[in-house]
């Protein structure tokens, strides 16, 4: 099989990890996001244990929900008056 970024593809040693979505392939790896929400790099020496998959088994992670900053309430320090003292 060539593997080529747009590829759905399984690990044969790893099927826990769901259908991949081939990212990048350079000589040496290939990025592969895999349904379990990892991404992982293949080396080409293991290129053989990668098998085609069919595009519907593929599910893509979901998008992570944006980080809303916290905000700390502001606190009023009130001024407290001092009784006058009589000299």
């Amino acid at each position: 099989m060539i593997i080529k970024a747009g590829n759905i593809v399984s690990h044969a040693g790893a099927l826990e990890w769901g259908a991949g979505k081939v990212l990048e392939v350079t000589a040496s790896m290939a990025t592969i996001q895999f349904s379990d929400g990892k991404s992982r790099k293949i080396a080409s020496s293991h290129f053989t244990t990668l098998q085609p998959t069919a595009t519907a088994s593929y599910i893509p992670p979901p998008e992570p929900l944006p980080m809303v900053k916290a905000t700390r309430a502001k606190t009023v320090k009130k001024k407290i008056a001092l009784p006058a003292k009589d000299a």
